[in-house]
């Protein structure tokens, strides 16, 4: 849990300003513009607007695919006395975190909002308390049906993610060890989580760019086609605004991540096949 908190609260401050990146209807303001516009206009502590929500979203999302990927991998890999083939670690993978990003999505939309609040004018702010005043206050004004708003891309990216992270960690991980160089240690976790850090940025940054337009709108986009085609008019690489800044989140949280997750695996002699 210690370890879900501290990456929430790292991420953060990276993930406010991909949201302010992505939710740019034109390219006005770049990563290093937009922090300092930020901080200039509403002091730096806005850059964790979200905070609260960014942490429930950790509990949610990353619980529910960490906990299915592994106990079934687990399960898979103990009843074939060995590691799994990639494809049945991407298609674990996608299951688990098509599940948990449906999961988080009401705390994903709420920490959009949130993080995107500093952008608006002060009569427009929607001023959310915390995580769950946001999510009372979405579902009093604008119905359950809202607060699952953009579930689908969140679903969409969970799955793209948890493949790039969980499955390509694996992989990785299994590749390194079997060219007898290195062994299982922590300079092999540190590279194959650098690896499966990177895979997960650049599967997930389409789906994510959607994600957050949709939880932001105000009725301006009549579905997941309609955004997709008025995002593509923007230019292809419209689908990578907020590219370097999701990077800059992702990749240490990845590396975090698997480095404290095997550490406990070791302290508690816990075996991995897969």
């Amino acid at each position: 849990m210690r370890k879900l908190l501290d990456n929430a609260k790292r991420a953060n401050g990276g993930d406010g300003l991909k949201v302010h990146l992505q939710t740019q209807q034109e390219v006005k303001l770049r990563m290093t513009g937009m922090a300092l516009s930020v901080i200039r206009n509403d002091g730096f502590l806005a850059l964790y607007n979200g905070l609260s929500a960014s942490l429930f979203r950790q509990m949610t999302y990353s619980m529910t695919r960490f906990a299915i990927y592994e106990t079934v991998r687990d399960k898979l890999a103990k009843d074939n006395k060995g590691p799994l083939p990639f494809y049945q670690k991407v298609l674990l993978g996608a299951f688990g975190g098509f599940t948990g990003g449906f999961v988080g999505t009401p705390a994903d939309m709420v920490n959009v909002r949130m993080q995107n609040d500093v952008k608006l004018p002060a009569h427009l702010r929607r001023n959310y308390a915390h995580a769950l005043d946001g999510m009372y206050q979405v579902l009093r004004q604008e119905g359950l049906k809202k607060l699952f708003s953009g579930g689908s891309m969140a679903a969409s990216r969970g799955a793209l993610v948890t493949v790039g992270q969980l499955a390509c960690y694996d992989q990785a991980k299994q590749l390194v060890l079997t060219t007898g160089v290195l062994s299982d240690n922590i300079f092999t976790h540190f590279l194959a989580s650098f690896i499966a850090g990177g895979c997960a940025t650049f599967l997930c940054q389409p789906m994510d760019v959607l994600k957050t337009r949709l939880m932001n709108s105000k009725g301006e986009y009549r579905g997941v086609g309609h955004c997709a085609i008025e995002t593509a008019r923007l230019g292809p690489l419209a689908f990578y605004k907020g590219f370097v800044p999701a990077a800059i989140r992702l990749v240490p949280h990845t590396v975090l991540t698997f480095v404290f997750l095997e550490q406990l695996r070791k302290y508690f002699g816990i075996k991995v096949l897969a």
